[in-house]
């Protein structure tokens, strides 16, 4: 079932996801209709507050970026093919030089920014089937990664940016808390003007 995605201003983008149980009632469920919407606003990574959820657990499909022909076959090859969710993560380890990627967010929409971040990262998390795995990733699958996992301690991408690329894009922001905004995929906003 594809989940309208919380935008931009809405508290629950502020909190710092809970550790679920294996027991958690309907997580095959919330993890189908995760990858349903993700995949409907053409998204490479969803967290679960973004759909109004303040629990730690994202998903990541790079499949499309595989598609760059800028890239090299190798690379192209490994985002193509890589799928994962991750389940109550902890980040061990983000380490090397830091590199600029121009981001956007779901809950973000027609926004985006050059972000800095370390090219590798060491992460430890549970997979759907709740089996604990160390591993450690570099280069667009760290930073998707990297990227879904602020959403889950209360962190978001504009929080990166430098104070004036801030004052710039305060304008959409607040077009986004008011709903003035209209991607193509279903939304809810925090305080949408009324009679729209």
């Amino acid at each position: 079932m594809i989940l309208p995605i919380i935008g931009y201003g809405d508290p629950v983008l502020r909190k710092v996801g809970e550790d679920i149980p294996q027991d958690f009632p309907n997580l095959k469920e919330i993890l189908a209709n995760m990858f349903d919407t993700m995949y409907n606003a053409y998204g490479v990574g969803l967290a679960a507050p973004q759909v109004g959820l303040s629990l730690r657990i994202f998903i990541v499909d790079t499949s499309p970026f595989g598609e760059d022909e800028d890239l090299e076959k190798e690379e192209q090859e490994l985002l193509k093919n890589f799928k994962r969710t991750f389940i109550n993560p902890k980040m061990l380890k983000e380490e090397g030089e830091e590199w600029g990627f121009n981001e956007g967010c779901l809950s973000i929409p027609e926004v985006r920014e050059d972000v800095y971040r370390n090219e590798k990262i060491t992460i430890e998390y549970l997979d759907e089937n709740f089996d604990k795995k160390t591993e450690v990733f570099d280069g667009l699958i760290a930073r998707v990664i990297q990227h879904e996992y602020d959403h889950i301690e209360g962190i978001l991408f504009t929080d990166k940016i430098s104070s004036l690329k801030k004052q710039l894009i305060k304008k959409k922001l607040q077009n986004i808390m008011e709903g003035k905004t209209r991607p193509d995929y279903k939304m809810k906003f925090v305080s949408p003007k009324k009679g729209r």
